[in-house]
C-alpha cells in the first residue's frame, strides 16, 4: 500500500491549490480526482470568476480576499501565466441593499479604496448600462477577474513540479480514518496517509457521510450566458466586472474579453438540484436558462442583449447560510474539510488551499475560521429543534 503525508480527495480549485501548497512544504502529497481537472463537471469551469475585496457577503471575508489576491500574484509570477485581469468591480443596487451596505462597511473597516457613485456618475462612466435614478454603486478599481481554468492549470503544473502525485479519472469509494491516520480507497487501489483533505465539491456530502458527518450541503444547478455586443462599451479594457443587487434578483457578470461577449449569471433565483450521481443538464435544458438572463440584459444592458453567443451550466454546493465549511473533523483532526462554497468561493481558492494545507499539517492559520466551523450547524439544529 502506497503511503503519503497527505491525500487530497477532489482536485478542483480548492483541492489543487491545497496540493500545491502541501507539495511546496515538502509533504508527500497525493491528489485524487474523479475527473481530469480542469473540466466541465464541477464548479471551476466557465472561463472567468470575479475577485473583489470589500465583500458584500460579510466583512470577515475581506482579509482572506486580500491574502488570496497576493497569492494569485505569486502564482502568476511563478508560472508566467496570466491569471488576473484588473478590470475593476462595480456593485450596485438601491440604497439599503444588504450586500451594498455590507460592502461599504467592509471597505470602511478595512480602509479599502472604494468609490461611492450615484446613478448619474455610473451612467457617465459606463454608458452601456441603464442605471435607474435611485441606484447607487460601489466601485473597487483594483479588483477584477480571475481566469479560472488557467488558475487550475497553473496549480496543477506547479504542484506536480514540486513533487505532488495526481490520480485522475479515479473516483474515491471510501475514506476510513483511524487514530493513526486515514485509508483512502479508490476503484483502482488503496492508499494510506497521515492526513486527508476532502474538497470534493458536490460529492463531498456523500463522502463525509461515510465518516460520520452530515453537514447540510445542497448541490444546485446554475446557468450563465455570453451575449454578443454591438459596441466596445462593454470591453474589458474599460468595463468592469459587476454585481447588481436588485429587488428582482442578484445578477453578476463580466465584460467582453477579446470579443467573447458579456457573461452574465444569476446568483439567486431557481434552485434546481444537481445530484452528484447524475450528469448536469446542459444550458438550455430549461426555458428560463436564457429567458431570465436575457430579460436582465434587455433592461440594464440593452445594447448587449440581442444575441446569445453561448451558454453553460455549473454547480453551486450550498450551505444554509451560504458561508463556507473549512474545518477539521471533530473526532479525527487529521481529516480536514473544505466544502459548501456556495457559488462565491473560487476567488478564495489560493488562500483556502493555503489554509487547508496548514490545517492538515498541524499549523495554525492566520485567519479566524469560526464563521466556517461545522459547529454552527449543530447550533442551527438545536434552535430549530
Amino acid at each position: 500500500m502506497q503511503e503519503y503525508d497527505v491525500i487530497v480527495v477532489g482536485a478542483g480549485a480548492m483541492g489543487m491549490s491545497a496540493g500545491y501548497y502541501l507539495a511546496g512544504k515538502g509533504c508527500r502529497t497525493l491528489l485524487i480526482d474523479a475527473d481530469n481537472p480542469p473540466h466541465r463537471n464541477g464548479t471551476h469551469h466557465g472561463e472567468t470568476r470575479i475577485i473583489r475585496h470589500a465583500y458584500g457577503e460579510g466583512r470577515e471575508y475581506t482579509p482572506m480576499a486580500l491574502r488570496a489576491q497576493a497569492l494569485w500574484g505569486e502564482l502568476e509570477d511563478e508560472t508566467n501565466r496570466k491569471l488576473f485581469l484588473q478590470t475593476g468591480f462595480l456593485q450596485t443596487g438601491e440604497p439599503g441593499s444588504q450586500m451594498l451596505t455590507e460592502m461599504m462597511d467592509s471597505a470602511e473597516e478595512h480602509k479599502l479604496p472604494v468609490e461611492i457613485l450615484d446613478a448619474a456618475e455610473m451612467s457617465r462612466r459606463w454608458p452601456g448600462v441603464t442605471f435607474p435614478e435611485k441606484m447607487i454603486g460601489c466601485y473597487e478599481a483594483d479588483s477584477g477577474i480571475m481566469l479560472c481554468e488557467e488558475c487550475i492549470k497553473a496549480f496543477r503544473e506547479s504542484a506536480i513540479l514540486k513533487g505532488a502525485e495526481l490520480k485522475v479519472m479515479t473516483p474515491v469509494t471510501d475514506i476510513r480514518p483511524d487514530r493513526e491516520g486515514v485509508t483512502v480507497i479508490t476503484s483502482e487501489a488503496t492508499y494510506r496517509a497521515k492526513a486527508v483533505i476532502v474538497t470534493a465539491g458536490k460529492f463531498a456530502g456523500g463522502l463525509l457521510s461515510q465518516i460520520g458527518l452530515t453537514p447540510p450541503l445542497d448541490p444546485i444547478r446554475k446557468a450563465v450566458g455570453w451575449f454578443g455586443t454591438e459596441t466596445d462599451e462593454y470591453d474589458s479594457t474599460s468595463f468592469p466586472a459587476f454585481l447588481f443587487d436588485l429587488p428582482e434578483g442578484v445578477y453578476y457578470g463580466f465584460p467582453s474579453i477579446d470579443g467573447s461577449g458579456v457573461k452574465v449569471g444569476r446568483h439567486d433565483g431557481e434552485h434546481r438540484p444537481a445530484p452528484a450521481e447524475k450528469a448536469l443538464p446542459e444550458f438550455g435544458a430549461y426555458p428560463d436558462d436564457e429567458f431570465d438572463l436575457k430579460q436582465y440584459m434587455q433592461q440594464y444592458m440593452p445594447q448587449a442583449a440581442k444575441v446569445l453567443l453561448k451558454g453553460s451550466s455549473c454547480t453551486y454546493t450550498m450551505t444554509p447560510d451560504e458561508h463556507f465549511i473549512i474545518d477539521r473533523h471533530p473526532d479525527y483532526p487529521h481529516v480536514v474539510i473544505g466544502a459548501g462554497f456556495s457559488g462565491h468561493g473560487f476567488k478564495f481558492a489560493s488562500v483556502i488551499g493555503e489554509i487547508l494545507s496548514q490545517l492538515a499539517t498541524g499549523e495554525q492559520p492566520r485567519f479566524d475560521l469560526k464563521l466556517f466551523s461545522l459547529k454552527r450547524f449543530q447550533k442551527l439544529s438545536t434552535k430549530e429543534g
